[in-house]
């Protein structure tokens, strides 16, 4: 019998174990999403109140649908990560559900088991006494031997007593956190169904505005490539300041080779730039409020699909005049007026540079030192359209690095 109870006890405590494993799990996963969907809820607010907001200023119809086709993206990954998370949920409530039966189980046991033993106590103890019990002993040895039965079993019947409080207690935590999981799942479901409806909505407009430009698409098309061909230009005149800054430090070091693919630093150049790169993700975002309306790397347009994009940077729309700001501390290499790109500044942290281009005001000058998050700048608004764009850019030398890799949750 003990035996058999040693055994269960075992198996008992390995499922528990699995079981508080699992649920930890689970529990990150639900924290993890929950921090997601907060994030895109607020991504979406941003979206709406940088680039819905200002009904007044008439967009053209390429602006308008790129904005409304970020929207409908992010309306999507919203509708999906809530979606996990009401899954996950569920499977929490289906453990939780398994839990409860498993306790009420084992509460009824022992239970059980405790009435039969203070009921086997009370007869034992109308039959003899426990002296009685213990000076029928044969020997001083049999003796000790009974008291120590009779101590052990008065210290089980404690631990049993306390045992049924304890999955009592544990018994009432679940149903609890089972009333708030399903209160959480509902809510979530009751959010979904809004953030659908919202979505049709958006959707038909989409729809709507596609079939505009589908009536003219080679218009609209060359509009496109023409945009492209002017940042392409932007980004060769920024490639040729790079080079040229990677030329002058060479020269200033006594470099007789004219390179300009690696730059010379001083051994504070080397500090800068290992702490630039220590640094790499949790970098501040160029701007205090912003949504990243295009992102680095090669994609079809969102207009027309054959038409590829190059982005050597992020697109980011803020808000009107609103302030640029140095995302670590450096060196201000230069301050450029650029075709197409309005003002950029650009500044160095070793052999890392960081660029602000489409700058309106710019408040520092070449050869400025900076700290992190000062204010560099302002970001130029269009007149004709509202749009605040600013267009970021990182480099190692003249090699373009993703900017999402180095700001934080970019």
């Amino acid at each position: 019998m003990i035996i058999t109870n040693k055994k269960t006890y075992f198996i008992l405590t390995l499922l528990l174990l699995f079981c508080s494993t699992l649920s930890f799990s689970q529990s990150k996963k639900q924290q993890e999403l929950e921090t997601r969907r907060q994030e895109l809820r607020k991504e979406i607010q941003q979206i709406n109140n940088l680039l819905f907001k200002n009904k007044t200023k008439k967009k053209s119809q390429i602006t308008l649908i790129e904005d409304v086709n970020y929207k409908i993206n992010v309306r999507k990954n919203l509708i999906s990560v809530t979606n996990q998370q009401a899954n996950l949920l569920t499977r929490e409530i289906n453990t939780n559900q398994n839990k409860i039966t498993e306790l009420r189980a084992e509460l009824e046991t022992l239970k059980d088991n405790y009435a039969k033993m203070i009921v086997h106590s009370y007869k034992s103890k109308s039959e003899q006494s426990r002296i009685m019990f213990l000076l029928s002993s044969n020997n001083f040895k049999q003796a000790y031997k009974r008291l120590q039965y009779l101590n052990q079993y008065t210290k089980y019947q404690r631990e049993q007593g306390q045992a049924i409080k304890t999955k009592t207690t544990e018994l009432q935590e679940i149903n609890k956190d089972l009333l708030r999981q399903k209160q959480d799942k509902q809510k979530l479901i009751e959010e979904n169904r809004v953030a659908q409806r919202q979505l049709e909505q958006e959707l038909s407009q989409h729809k709507t505005l596609m079939a505009s430009i589908n009536q003219n698409l080679s218009k609209y098309s060359q509009q496109i490539k023409q945009k492209e061909r002017e940042a392409r230009a932007i980004d060769r005149e920024i490639e040729k300041i790079i080079r040229e800054a990677i030329a002058k430090s060479n020269k200033a070091a006594g470099k007789t080779t004219k390179s300009t693919s690696t730059f010379s630093l001083t051994p504070e150049d080397k500090a800068l730039a290992s702490s630039f790169v220590s640094n790499k993700g949790k970098l501040p975002w160029p701007v205090e409020k912003g949504v990243v309306k295009l992102r680095y790397g090669r994609q079809p347009s969102p207009i027309v699909p054959t038409v590829m994009i190059q982005s050597n940077g992020v697109r980011i729309a803020t808000e009107e005049h609103a302030k640029v700001r140095a995302v670590y501390k450096g060196r201000v290499m230069r301050v450029q007026a650029i075709k197409h790109g309005n003002l950029t500044v650009m500044v160095q942290h070793g052999n890392y540079i960081t660029s602000y281009t489409n700058l309106s005001k710019v408040f520092v000058k070449t050869g400025d030192n900076l700290s992190t998050k000062q204010d560099i700048g302002e970001v130029f608004t269009n007149p004709s359209d509202g749009k605040t764009i600013l267009r970021f850019s990182v480099f190692k030398e003249t090699k373009t690095q993703d900017p999402a890799h180095w700001i934080y949750r970019m």
